[in-house]
């Protein structure tokens, strides 16, 4: 069984999907991906009890948008970390509680250090 911090990762441009995949595993992460909204849902509903944090964009093709994504994983898992990410300024008025919002285009190596730092965290909670 992989011990490894797991990241659900829900991004629509191929591209982008693949790097975020490559940056959270080189930093301890185990991925699950996910190209839509409700290919996400599926996943969460599947095996949301092993996804230990979420990272969403907001703007995914479909009815299924990351807004309502990241609200069903923090129904299953209310203090797990959720990432969204969209072009543009924050959207204040529905930005989900105890969240991080990164803005497109962001630089790589930040979700880097963010994938490491959610592994560890989640490392010493399952030791300590």
């Amino acid at each position: 069984m992989d011990s490894r911090c797991r990241v659900l990762i829900v991004e629509d441009n191929y591209l982008l999907l693949d790097m975020l995949t490559r940056v959270c595993e080189q930093g301890g992460s185990s991925v699950t991906a996910a190209s839509s909204g409700e290919a996400a849902l599926t996943t969460i509903r599947e095996a949301g009890g092993a996804i230990d944090w979420l990272f969403t964009d907001i703007n995914l093709p479909g009815l299924v948008d990351g807004w309502s994504v990241a609200d069903a994983f923090r129904a299953l898992h209310p203090g797990r970390p959720v990432v969204y990410a969209s072009s543009g300024t924050h959207p204040r008025g529905r930005a989900v509680s105890d969240s991080l919002f990164v803005a497109k285009p962001f630089r790589m190596q930040p979700i880097a250090e963010l994938a490491r730092g959610i592994a560890v965290a989640k490392g010493s909670h399952a030791t300590g």
